[in-house]
């Protein structure tokens, strides 16, 4: 079986193909924005004040490509990173209402690429499709727990 015809070669392309255009979408609107940092914003806007190495958890980043990536947008002012009363060491990550504002003007367009994403599938079609992803990721996790502990 040749690799074109498995998953992995079809997610990447795709992934790569939605950020492109994501990309695009904010480019032509003008939002200095890119789709790992809105990311970052949904993830904030459904739990503000998270602390920073549960957010590196929740947006499977590691902890250096988020603290890169909390630094960026800080700097943008959409993101305030406050230290903990009782823990000095651990960050909290907040929105600030700069980034709440962009949150909530990007959040239409991403709905709209969405729909136009599955524009002409089922409803089943995407069910299927989505359950195909979640064994995908329960592989890739097994993967991982049976990797570490062979080694």
């Amino acid at each position: 079986m040749g690799l074109e015809k498995t998953l992995a070669p079809w997610l990447g392309k795709t992934m790569k193909m939605i950020d492109n255009h994501i990309q695009e979408i904010f480019h032509e609107k003008n939002i200095r924005l890119t789709k790992t940092q809105w990311v970052l914003l949904k993830k904030l806007h459904e739990k503000d004040g998270v602390p920073q190495q549960e957010l590196a958890f929740l947006t499977g980043r590691d902890k250096t490509s988020l603290t890169r990536l909390v630094n960026t947008m800080e700097k943008k002012n959409l993101v305030a990173r406050i230290p903990s009363k009782l823990d000095k060491r651990i960050n909290h990550i907040f929105l600030t209402k700069k980034g709440e504002s962009l949150f909530k003007e990007t959040l239409p367009i991403i709905e709209d690429f969405v729909t136009s994403l599955q524009r002409n599938i089922s409803e089943e079609q995407i069910e299927a499709t989505i359950e195909v992803i979640k064994r995908v990721q329960e592989n890739l996790i097994a993967n991982s727990i049976n990797s570490c502990s062979n080694n």
